[in-house]
């Protein structure tokens, strides 16, 4: 009897750590592209990740998670007037590429404001 209680204890330990490890497993993810501009590259391109970081917390609020967590990605750039610039072009971006351990920004020189930055990152959560 001893012993057919220690198996099925061993049996619901391993059905817990199986279960838990599919929580784990089942975490989404999805894409965030924020736009910002700015006086000088570098503050567009602090504020392109801060506006990352909004975004990633409204899509944590919005799915219900309760934890999100980021990682750069690099993105299509994404100008703000299509009708004045629809597309940014690879010879329009100005290097380096601004990464950090949660977003990747690529930037340009604007027609309407002085530079604008992309970021990109992959938000995931459970």
């Amino acid at each position: 009897m001893l012993r057919v209680f220690k198996a099925g204890l061993a049996v619901l330990g391993f059905a817990v750590l199986f279960l838990g490890g599919l929580q784990t497993a089942s975490a989404a993810c999805q894409l965030i592209k924020a736009t910002n501009s700015a006086e000088s590259k570098a503050s567009a391109a602090r504020a392109a990740y801060a506006n990352a970081i909004d975004t990633a917390n409204q899509v944590k609020r919005q799915r219900g998670w309760s934890y999100v967590t980021l990682r750069p990605r690099k993105v299509t750039p994404d100008p703000f007037w299509k009708a004045v610039r629809p597309v940014v072009t690879s010879d329009m971006l100005l290097k380096p590429d601004v990464v950090t351990s949660k977003t990747y920004a690529q930037c340009w020189k604007g027609v309407v404001v002085p530079y604008v930055c992309t970021a990109g990152a992959v938000a995931c959560g459970n």
